[in-house]
């Protein structure tokens, strides 16, 4: 059901027909209780967006009924109905939470328009209510997405929950394969967009005579070549995320008309006049830093100005420790069911070759690494090292406790893995008490 629900509590059933036939012509959806216990006995199992109560009614008032409904902590609004005497009451209903209060006798569009109001303010309550819960077990689900427990990775994960419910445009800066696209699919599923499209599109892939079309749409037969009419990125988008990656490819004369788009949130196709409305976040990510590009005048500066409201930066992950072993395990058990192959096992000479490696290519390096060395090259005698490139074992600059802190923590999650996260399971193969398990994987940031 998409109307919004309002239960009518009044103890005249000539006056609760009345509401209820007014509101359904509305557009409402009612249902109705003749005094507050059995408002309260249904209000569960109704969840209405509005209660439209009376003030004085045998028993509970309504404003017994409101203070009952805000201890329950209901997303719900109520307007009380009074009539002259009740006022001072009605004055402390409001007080208590109350939406509005209307003074018997009075006009039906006021009635319809306060209920709207109420019924609205119901509505972003609950979006914000689903929010939150959504965030409170966002971490945890952004830790197998965002995978890593290097302070960057932490404070990254963390920044992502702070701005995702904000209806701020975003940059993204990082090197190549630091995984802009994945941060930028979290900041949209965990926001209260995460139900509209999500639409990304590489700037420095689309030809210069094309990117307008491929942004904006087109009709048919503005110019040689549109032989029908096409919806452009930014209005396909619409109440969603647009992804602009690799902006800093964009051509400076498309870069113009872009931030007229963002400026006034409304598009024209070529070969149109008509204005479409738009409502989306727009995410540009860039390898480059955009406000050294616009001193060079390689970027506009107007366009960086208004795009920055927010900027994530990425680590690369030679920064982030040993990160690189966490998600080479992370890789290597998702590729391992994907090609329907147990496993290779690890040995402390390929978490050295991990550990030392640069990874020049980033994380999206590290999985080609990981899908490779599932496809079973682990168990013909090669090692990640060989995989790597590397010459000879790379230890130099990994300390032995970093070393045996890596190896034991590819140990442990291998058999939570294995377990199917069962730490009491994991104790038992791992021949350690379950105790000094827990101690451990706090010790190495260790995630079930």
């Amino acid at each position: 059901m998409n109307e919004p629900i309002v239960l009518i509590v009044d103890d005249e059933e000539m006056m609760r027909t009345a509401l209820e036939q007014w509101l359904r012509l509305s557009g409402f959806a009612t249902a109705t209780a003749a005094d507050a216990d059995e408002a309260l006995a249904c209000i569960d199992d109704i969840r209405p967006h509005v209660v439209l109560t009376d003030v004085r009614m045998p028993g509970l008032s309504g404003l017994d009924l409101l203070r009952s409904i805000a201890e329950r902590g209901l997303p719900t609004e109520i307007i009380l109905i009074t009539g002259h005497g009740d006022v001072p009451m009605a004055v402390e209903a409001m007080r208590a939470g109350a939406f509005d209060f209307l003074q018997k006798p009075y006009v039906p569009d006021q009635l319809v328009n306060s209920i709207t109001r109420a019924a609205e303010q119901a509505r972003l309550k609950r979006e914000l209510a689903d929010l939150r819960r959504r965030l409170d077990g966002g971490e945890n689900e952004l830790a197998t997405r965002l995978v890593g427990a290097s302070p960057a990775m932490q404070a990254l994960r963390h920044a992502v929950l702070d701005l995702a419910p904000i209806p701020a445009d975003i940059i993204l800066l990082g090197e190549t394969g630091t995984g802009k696209e994945v941060v930028a699919r979290c900041l949209h599923d965990f926001s209260p967009r995460a139900k509209g499209p999500f639409v990304a599109v590489n700037c420095a892939a689309i030809p210069a005579e094309l990117i307008e079309s491929e942004l904006f749409g087109h009709e048919s037969g503005s110019f040689t070549g549109a032989s029908g009419q096409r919806i452009g990125k930014f209005e396909y988008a619409h109440g969603g995320t647009l992804l602009l990656d690799e902006i800093e490819s964009m051509p400076l004369l498309a870069q113009a008309k872009v931030l007229r788009v963002i400026q006034e949130r409304v598009v024209e196709r070529l070969g149109s006049n008509k204005q479409i409305p738009l409502d989306l976040r727009i995410i540009a990510a860039s390898k480059v830093d955009l406000n050294a590009e616009s001193q060079a005048g390689r970027f506009r500066a107007d366009l960086y100005y208004r795009l920055n409201m927010a900027t994530l930066d990425l680590p690369p992950l030679r920064d982030r420790g040993d990160d690189s072993v966490i998600l080479f395990h992370h890789f290597l058990a998702e590729a391992s069911r994907r090609f329907g192959r147990q496993a290779p096992a690890l040995h402390p000479a390929d978490i050295n070759a991990l550990l030392a490696h640069a990874w020049p290519g980033n994380v999206r390096e590290l999985k080609a690494a990981a899908d490779r060395f599932a496809l079973g090259l682990g168990a013909t005698g090669r090692s990640i090292g060989d995989i790597l490139g590397h010459k000879a074992p790379a230890s130099a600059g990994i300390s032995l406790a970093e070393r045996v802190a890596a190896y034991e923590r590819h140990l442990i999650e291998a058999e939570l893995d294995r377990h199917d996260n069962a730490i009491a399971a994991a104790a038992d193969a791992l021949q350690v008490p379950r105790r000094t398990l827990s101690e451990k994987m706090n010790r190495l940031g260790v995630r079930r």
